[in-house]
């Protein structure tokens, strides 16, 4: 017998709970498990007036945020939509089915003022990397760095010609954002280099060709992971060149040790990691291995013999050539005394001219020039510590390890939807990369640690 369709019929009174219709086995159920925002309100009571009309309740504003950030919402707007009609974001931020929604500005007022006067989401961050260490995530022996180019939230065609500067006429919040930064080593300070452009939308964002892609404006976030289940320990948003990229690296690994007080026995990263300044304050400041390539500029195409052709005598302070004879920093002496090192921290071991003409590996060696000269590193000992350990079988174990950071930024751009901001500004690159960070550091909780419900089942 053919049924029929039943037709909605509004009912005198409704029996209705929320919790019974989110499924046991949803995501956020998992997540609410470490989500506890008991001290935000504490937090925050400084940046409130005791006076005025009752505000928006700031935790419900952070659960909506971690709703959108876990589930690749990106705008605000949609965030309001979904949460008024979906029953499990409802659940998670604690309304109930008539449960008033706050309206999308609200965001933008407190997250300009209250929340970034606070530094509440950079707070929101190590509360997710505090309960990982609580639950036995965090290994604290081997760290991984790396950074990944994010777009910004710009046009292409609104900017001018880098040597011309930022003209009078550009002005906004990104604008004076940009200009409280230009000494920060981050952002303005980072290179002396004039970029080929700057958007006059968003300054600080930087032009950059580093992809196949055609040049774009970015951001560069940075990750600090523990290897052991790849949790996120710091994040740092900077501008888009590798000496940022370095100096976030430093300020990464001195936050972790002041605000956890954890620091890695070693730490994986590229070759953009391994200049030798970089390698000396890792070995001699921190007493980290380095299981990073080196930085080296020393070989050559052309066949004659590299610099690893020439043994160092450490107590002649001297190199000896294929030949037999010797580099020595100077063979002259001076009346002025000259500096040993150049600006760059390199020592130039130069051969005798006349050792040279006569030697009969001149061909292989310097057949363009009159005498050999080979470059050393006043941290040339960070370097060779960081080459003696590539020769060994953790190194090996360490360049797969560091796939991990790689597959964080795969995560974070393709379920997470975060390739480009929708914020503006240092602040706004921050304020992202925070939220996202914490998101991520959440969903690897949720998965890692079943529900004991399920577990039983």
């Amino acid at each position: 017998m053919m049924g029929e369709r039943t037709v909605m019929q509004e009912a005198l009174f409704y029996s209705f709970r929320i919790e019974d219709h989110v499924p046991a086995d949803h995501l956020l159920r998992s997540i609410d498990r470490f989500v506890d925002l008991t001290g935000i309100r504490e937090h925050l009571k400084p940046f409130y007036s005791a006076m005025s009309r009752p505000s928006i309740d700031p935790e419900l504003m952070i659960r909506m945020l971690i709703v959108g950030y876990c589930m690749g919402i990106r705008s605000e707007r949609r965030l309001c939509e979904e949460v008024h009609l979906n029953l499990a974001y409802r659940w998670f931020c604690r309304l109930d089915l008539d449960g008033a929604v706050p309206d999308h500005s609200t965001f933008s007022k407190n997250r300009h003022g209250r929340f970034r006067d606070s530094d509440l989401l950079r707070k929101l961050f190590e509360m997710t990397v505090e309960r990982c260490m609580a639950e036995g995530l965090v290994g604290a022996e081997g760290f991984a760095v790396d950074a990944s180019l994010i777009r910004a939230d710009v046009h292409r065609q609104r900017s001018e010609p880098g040597e011309e500067g930022l003209p009078p006429k550009a002005a906004g919040r990104a604008v004076r954002e940009y200009l409280e930064v230009l000494d920060d080593a981050a952002f303005g300070g980072a290179t002396p280099v004039t970029p080929k452009r700057i958007n006059l939308t968003d300054p600080a964002a930087r032009w950059t060709a580093a992809t196949r892609e055609a040049a774009f404006y970015s951001y560069s976030t940075n990750y600090l992971i523990d290897l052991d289940h790849a949790v996120i320990v710091d994040v740092e948003a900077t501008t888009s060149v590798r000496q940022a990229e370095v100096t976030a690296q430093r300020r990464m690994i001195d936050r972790t040790q002041e605000r956890f007080g954890i620091w890695p026995e070693r730490l994986v990263a590229d070759t953009a990691y391994g200049s030798a300044p970089n390698l000396a304050w890792l070995v001699e400041d921190k007493s980290i291995e380095p299981h990073i390539p080196v930085f080296d500029k020393s070989a050559r195409s052309d066949d004659t013999f590299e610099r690893s052709a020439f043994t160092f005598d450490h107590e002649d302070d001297s190199y000896v050539c294929p030949g037999g004879k010797r580099l020595h920093p100077s063979n002259r002496n001076f009346k002025t005394p000259r500096p040993r090192a150049n600006a760059d921290g390199f020592v130039r071991y130069r051969a005798r001219q006349q050792d040279c003409s006569t030697c009969d590996l001149k061909q292989h060696c310097t057949p363009r020039m009159p005498a050999r000269k080979i470059m050393r590193s006043v941290h040339e000992g960070a370097r060779d510590m960081a080459r003696n350990i590539a020769t060994t079988d953790a190194y090996l174990v360490s360049r797969r390890q560091r796939k991990k950071v790689e597959m964080l930024f795969a995560h974070l751009k393709r379920i997470l939807k975060l390739d480009r901001l929708r914020l503006r500004g240092p602040n706004g690159a921050k304020d992202e990369f925070h939220l996202a960070a914490a998101a991520q550091n959440l969903r690897k909780m949720a998965k890692m640690i079943p529900m004991p419900e399920l577990a039983m089942a």
